[in-house]
């Protein structure tokens, strides 16, 4: 039996993982893991992931009564990585694979992008895991795309090598945002002139962030009346704006009012936060053809199932004209599990 350690860092959060893993019969394409210990940290409360992984080997030790130190390490970092190297957006670490190894005696530790984890990730989910949009006309070995809005839009997609399956993030979610309504028109107009640019890219609508900026160009336009408590909530967030603590989290705000039916403008919000998300994932559909799946992950899909299913999205995603059949093949799956970078980067130092 082999440990090993996973890893989800974050700038507000960290979470460890040993997992548990038989190896002996060779690197299977999905490895049976099982969970021998997990704990959340407050990244900032600590200088270094180093500290970290050892107290947490500790209480592993002390919980399970024996020594169970890992041999390989993947961890999922909320920044960019290079040369197996990162500097995390949100937290002063600078992090490199070949110094954890040394200082945490790991014959391996590997660093991979978060939404890279992800893409692991939905090899490792099971059936309750995830919701189907579209059950499609799957085919094993053709292409699976992942895409997700949270804090912004992350894109990429997985092919298959041999009995493996390789990860490829993207920059997709800086692509250009494409109106496909006077409505939309209106709004790319209003984003260029409030954030004084030369272009808006698709993240700027399809995020937690896009929400809130469809929400502002509603209210500003007079969509609707404005109720109180939503004003209430928005005004404070603004007055925030360029703080690095935040009260008030105006997605979930407008999120929850619209599903409640209690706002119109959080509801039109929504409605066309939901489209614009659909259209931008038949784009990745039609770039990849990914009749492998192509899974909605990110925290506001699974928060707002009601919305993904309700019809917009997958409207939006078959709306293609002359090739739109080309998508009523392609599975479309809502992924629930909210750790499941947490399982792709465990599935990756299992499999390298």
């Amino acid at each position: 039996m082999t440990y090993l350690l996973a890893g989800d860092i974050g700038g507000t959060k960290t979470i460890l993982r040993l997992v548990k893993v038989d190896l002996e019969g060779g690197k299977a394409h999905r490895p049976q893991l099982r969970t021998a210990h997990e704990q959340t940290y407050s990244s900032q409360a600590y200088p270094d992931l180093v500290p970290m992984v050892k107290e947490f080997l500790q209480a592993a030790e002390q919980a399970d009564g024996t020594v169970a130190h890992p041999q390989r390490a993947c961890f999922a970092i909320a920044g960019p990585v290079v040369d197996n190297c990162s500097s995390l957006t949100n937290l002063a670490w600078s992090l490199g694979g070949d110094r954890l190894e040394e200082e945490l005696n790991l014959d391996r530790v590997e660093l991979i992008n978060d939404f890279t984890a992800v893409g692991y990730g939905v090899f490792g989910l099971e059936s309750a895991d995830v919701y189907t949009l579209q059950p499609g006309d799957p085919e094993p070995d053709a292409p699976v795309a992942i895409i997700g809005a949270g804090t912004g839009l992350g894109q990429g997609f997985a092919i298959k090598e041999g009995n493996y399956r390789r990860v490829f993030p993207s920059e997709g979610g800086h692509a250009d945002f494409a109106p496909r309504s006077e409505l939309e028109f209106q709004l790319l107009r209003y984003l260029l002139d409030k954030y004084q640019i030369s272009r808006v890219s698709v993240e700027r609508v399809v995020s937690g962030q896009g929400i809130v900026a469809i929400y502002q160009f509603l209210r500003d336009r007079e969509f609707a009346h404005e109720s109180p408590d939503i004003a209430e909530a928005i005004t404070t967030w603004e007055r925030q704006t360029g703080l690095s603590t935040k009260t008030v989290d105006p997605a979930a705000v407008i999120a929850k009012a619209a599903a409640e039916e209690r706002d119109r403008i959080c509801q039109k919000a929504m409605e066309i936060f939901v489209s614009a998300y659909g259209a931008e994932a038949g784009n990745l559909g039609l770039k990849l053809l990914p009749y492998g799946g192509l899974y909605v992950a990110g925290g506001i899909a699974g928060k707002n199932l009601a919305l993904m299913e309700s019809g917009p999205f997958m409207e939006a995603f078959s709306h293609k004209g002359r090739v739109s059949p080309l998508l009523d093949k392609v599975p479309v799956y809502v992924v629930l599990n909210p750790q499941v970078g947490l399982i792709g980067a465990a599935l990756r130092a299992a499999t390298t």
